[in-house]
């Protein structure tokens, strides 16, 4: 949906009254998940209103006089100003991140990354990578993802720079096509995917062949009760 046909509604706590007061403040009951698409913060799921006849949200319409229409252009131009001062200033954060990262990515700078592309998986995202680094939960409320980051708090370099590859092929996994992305991370480091496919499914083949295979069990027969006479004590 195009900017002007939504509200954003912000998850951090208001200043003071007045700010409290302002729409993007509050929650409706129309209250619903949102992804943005597009511009610096795609990826990043916000909670909107979209129903124009919410008269929280959209107080233009709910009044419907216009008496209000001055004060609602200057609430709305002032919540577009202060969007383009975040958006600005948030531009301007990650272009100073960036001249700050090295020119070879160092131990601290992966696991930075590593610890943060594990937070976004979900859970059965982050056990198949838990998975893949033979670590288990040893407990059935644990989470997997806790486990994992300090599993790389405790990594080198180069299990880091293997986990941000795997994380990132998961991640994208989850936003698309997933044999797609994943025949592309193939080709990207020359591996013939074909070929493991075609090994997997050989490997599946010969398991089936063999369980069919594997006679079953005879169930041990089960013995008569021994028959034993009480008799009285002399």
């Amino acid at each position: 949906m195009p900017r002007n046909k939504y509200t954003a509604i912000r998850d951090d706590k208001p200043k003071s009254n007045d700010e409290a007061k302002r729409p993007e403040f509050k929650v409706c009951k129309f209250t619903t998940d949102a992804i943005v698409t597009e511009g610096s913060d795609i990826g990043t799921i916000y909670k909107v209103c979209k129903n124009p006849d919410c008269p929280i949200h959209h107080p233009k319409k709910a009044n419907g006089n216009g008496a209000n229409d001055a004060a609602f252009k200057a609430e709305q131009e002032k919540r577009r100003r202060e969007e383009a001062i975040a958006n600005a200033t948030g531009l301007r954060v990650l272009s100073a991140i960036s001249a700050a990262v090295p020119v070879r990515l160092m131990k601290r700078d992966l696991l930075f990354v590593a610890e943060r592309m594990v937070n976004l998986l979900d859970e059965n995202r982050a056990a198949i990578l838990a998975k893949q680094h033979g670590i288990k939960k040893a407990k059935e409320n644990e989470s997997v993802g806790k486990i994992f980051t300090a599993f790389l708090r405790r990594a080198d370099e180069s299990t880091l720079g293997r986990a941000v590859v795997e994380a990132v092929v998961l991640l994208t996994t989850s936003r698309g096509n997933a044999s797609h992305v994943l025949r592309e991370a193939a080709e990207f480091y020359k591996m013939d995917m074909a070929a493991i496919t075609a090994t997997v499914k050989q490997e599946f083949a010969a398991k089936e062949k063999a369980k069919a295979a594997k006679p079953a069990t005879p169930k041990p027969a089960v013995k008569a009760p021994t028959k034993v006479t009480k008799r009285a004590a002399a």
